[in-house]
């Protein structure tokens, strides 16, 4: 049997999956938790061969959650594929990645897959991470666009960072030009919409 851990915030959602799970003959659902900061104390409790991390989720999101669980074997759902998502979930170990609304074979197939060593990535998905290409934002310009997306002003994002006003205004006018944006505003949800942020 595939001992697996589900992921997700939204309860009836995550009872449908691990329900479609169940009907599975080598699949069993050994835990479920809806929030990302669970996650951990419940790998150590029940062991799971396969995590299956919802990206959205209160406490921690699914991406900092596979950060902090290297040589897991995960697989990440989401409601958006966004291509830095995907890029990030490979970076931190995770070795399936498919949508929300893919079907629940689809699913038992990629934690099969996961579990026997392989990767399991949506085809669009993948595609479209590919064509969008790398981030061009440094880790500096994102932390300070983060910030702002948070609705924190100059002042607030410059002590955050331990950094000059001056400083986060000019990381934060790099990232706007970089995103091709017209003001902070629009270079947050272009950054959002490809999953930099």
């Amino acid at each position: 049997m595939i001992r697996v851990l589900l992921a997700d915030d939204e309860h009836l959602i995550r009872g449908a999956i691990a329900t479609l799970l169940g009907l599975e003959p080598d699949i069993e659902v050994v835990a479920e938790v809806a929030r990302g900061d669970l996650v951990a104390q419940a790998v150590r409790d029940r062991r799971p061969d396969v995590i299956v991390l919802d990206i959205e989720m209160p406490g921690m999101d699914g991406l900092s959650v596979a950060e902090t669980l290297p040589g897991h074997a995960m697989v990440m759902l989401t409601s958006f594929g966004r291509p830095g998502h995907l890029r990030r979930a490979l970076a931190a170990g995770v070795r399936g990645f498919i949508p929300k609304d893919a079907s629940a074979d689809e699913l038992a197939t990629a934690i099969r897959k996961v579990h026997s060593g392989g990767r399991y990535l949506d085809a669009e998905m993948a595609a479209s991470a590919m064509m969008a290409g790398e981030s061009p934002l440094t880790e500096r310009e994102r932390g300070a666009l983060a910030l702002a997306a948070q609705g924190a002003p100059v002042g607030e994002i410059a002590a955050s960072l331990h950094l000059t006003e001056g400083t986060v205004r000019n990381y934060l006018s790099s990232a706007i030009t970089k995103l091709g944006a017209t003001n902070r505003i629009n270079a947050i949800r272009a950054a959002q919409e490809k999953g930099w942020l």
